[in-house]
């Protein structure tokens, strides 16, 4: 049966602005995959992820180029073979898992497995953008009640920021996250002063290709990889420097890759975070699926957003909840 393929580039408000090490930024650009067949609509959404050189019209022609083999009927597993790992092949296959879904009239779910599993809410991060030791604690204080705190972290200042947020945090748990801005020279000691604030995660602290001193160092904190783990080829090589891998679905390339990656994950001792770029709830709803077993889940996205689209993910007392059908699945 022939399937027709719409793609179309959306851009989304960021309420104020969202900084990390690398920059900040005011809106989200994302592509969206809409798949059609037999008058039924699947869809799904990526963010191109500019730290691996991706970008609108990059992602949008590398979707083109695989149009004649998506409006032939490839299914998700199929498309492993026809587009590589990126946010290209994330909006593709989340659009088939949601077509799958929706000609079957079954949710997802059911899709996943088969023994009656229902997916649950999922305690999810929220995220304090990177600014000064005083922002970023009035910041953590705002967020009072959540049990889970994400900290961008910058470099230089950053056992201020530390002790700030970590002061202002009233028991919630803490991940680090230094997007690559720490070095060798210090990583050391900024672990160490994580530990003694009680943190609970440190991600990604020295750029990818640069991490081989974690191999030779005490983690004082458990250590994730995320710019440094694509997909899940990059595993293996990544066992003694990390303690947990990063799962995100526009790197690995969809929730397909996701679910194969966190099973090869779990098989050499990770333990697993499931993130997410700033997008809206359609790009969260299928990350939700893969976070049920994870020991972090980072899927507030959509919360970053001035505005989330229709049928948008429920975000409640530090949970975020699986999606309905209107949305995806």
């Amino acid at each position: 049966m022939t399937t027709r393929l719409l793609v179309e580039q959306e851009s989304w408000p960021i309420a104020g602005s969202f900084t990390i090490s690398r920059g900040s930024k005011t809106q989200a650009d994302v592509i969206v995959v809409t798949l059609i067949r037999e008058g039924v609509k699947g869809r799904g959404e990526c963010v191109p992820y500019r730290r691996y050189g991706e970008t609108l019209e990059g992602v949008t022609a590398r979707i083109e180029a695989a149009r004649k083999a998506i409006e032939a009927g490839v299914d998700q597993y199929e498309l492993q073979k026809v587009m590589p790992a990126g946010a290209a092949r994330n909006a593709v296959d989340c659009a088939l898992w949601d077509l799958d879904a929706k000609l079957q009239g079954k949710p997802i779910a059911s899709l996943l497995r088969t023994d009656g599993w229902t997916p649950q809410p999922v305690t999810t991060a929220v995220t304090v953008s990177l600014g000064t030791p005083q922002e970023m604690a009035a910041a953590t204080r705002k967020l009072a009640g959540n049990p889970l705190i994400k900290v961008k972290l910058g470099g230089e200042g950053d056992e201020q920021r530390i002790a700030a947020v970590c002061a202002a945090a009233q028991g919630a748990r803490i991940i680090l996250d230094a997007n690559e801005a720490w070095r060798p020279d210090t990583v050391s000691e900024l672990m160490l002063v994580a530990a003694r604030h009680g943190v609970a995660l440190i991600e990604q602290p020295l750029p990818a290709g640069q991490d081989d001193i974690l191999r030779e160092i005490p983690h004082p904190v458990p250590v994730c990889a995320d710019e440094s783990a694509h997909s899940a080829e990059d595993l293996w090589r990544l066992r003694e420097l990390y303690d947990c891998v990063n799962i995100k679905l526009d790197k690995t390339g969809g929730l397909t890759a996701g679910l194969a990656m966190e099973t090869i994950a779990r098989s050499l001792g990770f333990s697993v975070m499931v993130g997410c770029m700033v997008g809206t709830s359609l790009g969260m709803a299928p990350a939700v699926l893969l976070a049920q077993d994870a020991e972090y889940a980072d899927l507030d996205g959509p919360l970053i957003l001035a505005k989330d689209r229709e049928h948008g993910l429920t975000y409640d007392d530090g949970k975020v909840f699986p999606a309905t059908g209107e949305l995806w699945g």
